[in-house]
């Protein structure tokens, strides 16, 4: 049976395992949603059960796709290894460094270290990745990717740490006409839109509200994009949280975020590996967008 198992069919699987959701899993590789959902029965009637379970409420594995999917997202990253080791062996020169980007990460950030490569002592060339936080976390750990930038919300103790920006936290809203801050211990009243813990930031919300004892009441669907969050709250489902570039016009509607009159704040971090060939840029590196902050 494994050996006639389709790649597209486990990719599209484990795409709907990350986002909870057949659309949001279409959107983000790209796919009709018919072509995802038509994929993924043919791969659940090669393997003789169902994956996934479909209700209002949305997607939730099953007891057999509990079982099995955790075994298809690491054939999937053994498949990818093969195909990133390959293609460093093969290509000529060793001037680039490997970096992962969480979709939270801001464009100002990446237009920054692309700058600071070429000042290293060997010039080098970035080649960016953007994924998920499950995702990023397991490439650095197998050694195929040499510097991951992510939201500082989940901690990897075996590795190298700076953080590198902070940037403050935005409430979007219907658009009520406010403009004045808003102190947390009023916001929590709101509820508020999340999207798939992927990015890091439905981690950060979570952690903020905990970490101040106070409760995070939830709109029970998900938005696939910052995009969505901003369109689901116009239509008047709830309110959201998002670092304030990743707004997609300074008109939409939106308050800054106090704690006791101080801005609250979402820190991103530079993570690499001590063992790491280069780990002498990757600290350069990081010692400099940690010193250009600001």
């Amino acid at each position: 049976m494994a050996d006639r198992l389709n790649l597209e069919g486990l990719r599209y699987a484990r795409a709907v395992a990350e986002t909870k959701s057949f659309s949001a899993a279409a959107r983000a590789y790209g796919v009709t949603q018919p072509a995802l959902s038509n994929g993924i029965a043919k791969l659940e009637e090669r393997l003789g059960e169902k994956l996934f379970d479909r209700s209002p409420r949305g997607v939730t594995r099953t007891a057999f796709g509990a079982r099995v999917l955790p075994l298809i997202e690491r054939a999937l990253d053994a498949l990818d290894a093969v195909t990133t080791e390959a293609r460093r062996l093969t290509e000529p020169g060793g001037q680039k460094i490997r970096v992962g980007l969480s979709p939270l990460i801001g464009s100002h950030l990446v237009a920054r270290a692309f700058s600071m490569v070429q000042d290293l002592p060997v010039p080098r060339d970035l080649v960016l990745r953007e994924a998920n936080m499950r995702e990023l976390r397991a490439c650095l750990q197998a050694d195929r990717l040499d510097l991951i930038l992510i939201p500082a919300v989940t901690a990897m103790p075996r590795f190298e740490h700076r953080v590198i920006d902070v940037e403050p936290i935005v409430v979007v809203s219907p658009d009520t006409g406010q403009t004045t801050p808003v102190e947390l211990e009023e916001a929590c009243k709101e509820c508020f839109i999340l999207v798939p813990d992927a990015c890091g930031l439905t981690t950060f919300t979570t952690q903020l509200f905990q970490a101040h004892e106070m409760p995070l009441r939830t709109y029970p669907g998900e938005a696939a994009s910052y995009q969505v969050l901003e369109d689901w709250t116009k239509l008047g489902l709830g309110s959201a949280l998002v670092p304030r570039s990743k707004l997609t016009s300074p008109d939409v509607p939106h308050r800054p975020l106090l704690s006791e009159g101080r801005e609250v704040q979402i820190s991103f971090e530079a993570v690499w590996s001590a063992n790491s060939p280069l780990a002498a840029d990757l600290l350069q590196l990081a010692n400099r967008l940690a010193a250009a902050r600001g």
